[in-house]
């Protein structure tokens, strides 16, 4: 549905660009960690191009999908995405991997429900936030509701637990919020108290307190909290200009934790070097450029609010990553959108370029 307008074509080009260029990182990322549970390097890769097929699937059929039809079904999947959360807090259902319990499934179906609940989140936002009967200056019908969603969601998530999702899904609902009219001192006060508990939550968890302070002076601990920081450092310094060459990174290798997912600009930097890292960069504010684009120019305003939540959430999430991989922000453990290793990560968000993608064919 729609016409293949200047926007949609920028950033379906951006989107291919990034999960080609993440496939073929996954290819070189993946080795060492399927080596290290099966007998063949290629086993990560072929998941990995499998749930690229479903997302490209995906993306072809939400892209022609009218992004008006998810209006109805809004509250019914943010529901489903509550309840998902809440069984992986279950110790007989919810598994469990590095001390976290963050995901459903069995055998080799398995994924991660806080992937699904960001796109839920942000259509019922969005769907809430447009209704004709409510109106931002009526805050109860409208702000209170956002930001109880907002508090549930963020302590589900805290029970797994994934503070990364939660700064995400705060940013996303405060990003939202701003471009649906939300006056500034109300997201002023929730902001405020939302730091106040983010900080209240760091300072009485000894494990997130240390890996605060390895991101402040990771040279205090370099083999401890500063380990993962000097690691990924090292690996874009090594990469120079113009990087080693694909496939021939070392950190990856065992010498830098989870390369393959939270730290795959880290495996860029040094196999492509500074140019590679600066296609990334660049490919990330194109997106964040062109969405916003997109929802200036919507045809409406769920069309906006949709446009506005996908795009912040993409970026948002691609900052965290890099901005842990250079050392500007904490480790969170958040991916790097449509780069690295993970099959719901991918496909929802995928998913949701899908449904920008569709809004960006019928601009105004």
């Amino acid at each position: 549905m729609g016409r293949r307008t200047g926007p949609f074509l920028v950033l379906i080009l951006a989107l291919a660009a990034l999960v080609l260029l993440g496939l073929v990182m996954a290819l070189s990322a993946t080795a060492a960690p399927s080596l290290s549970g099966t007998d063949s390097a290629w086993s990560l890769f072929r998941s990995q191009a499998m749930w690229l097929g479903v997302g490209t699937v995906g993306v072809l059929v939400l892209l022609r999908l009218d992004y008006h039809r998810w209006r109805r079904p809004a509250a019914l999947g943010m529901g489903a995405c509550l309840l998902l959360l809440a069984l992986t807090a279950l110790p007989s259902v919810g598994l469990s991997a590095n001390g976290a319990r963050r995901w459903l499934g069995t055998g080799s179906i398995v994924f991660q429900p806080s992937e699904l609940t960001k796109l839920a989140f942000i259509v019922f936002v969005a769907e809430l936030l447009s209704r004709p009967d409510r109106h931002m200056e009526d805050t109860r019908s409208t702000l209170q509701p956002v930001l109880i969603l907002t508090g549930v969601v963020s302590a589900l998530l805290m029970m797994q637990p994934h503070l990364g999702a939660c700064l995400l899904i705060a940013g996303v609902a405060t990003t939202m919020l701003y471009f649906a009219g939300a006056r500034l001192s109300h997201l002023a006060l929730a902001g405020t108290v939302g730091a106040s508990l983010t900080a209240l939550l760091v300072a009485y968890s000894p494990w997130r307190r240390e890996r605060v302070l390895g991101f402040l002076d990771p040279w205090q601990d370099p083999l401890g909290n500063g380990y993962q920081t000097l690691r990924s450092l090292h690996a874009m310094a090594a990469g120079g200009i113009d990087g080693l060459g694909l496939g021939s990174g070392r950190a990856k290798w065992g010498f830098l934790p989870y390369a393959h997912t939270d730290f795959i600009f880290a495996v860029i930097g040094e196999e492509l070097g500074l140019a590679g890292s600066l296609f990334v960069v660049t490919l990330f504010v194109v997106i964040a450029a062109t969405g916003l684009t997109v929802a200036l120019r919507a045809p409406d305003r769920f069309g906006m609010l949709l446009a506005v939540g996908i795009t912040s959430w993409i970026i948002l999430q691609a900052a965290l990553n890099i901005g842990a991989a250079v050392a500007v922000f904490p480790v969170v453990g958040i991916t790097l959108p449509l780069l690295s290793f993970g099959g719901t990560s991918l496909v929802t968000t995928m998913a949701a370029m899908g449904v920008l993608l569709n809004v960006a064919r019928q601009i105004r």
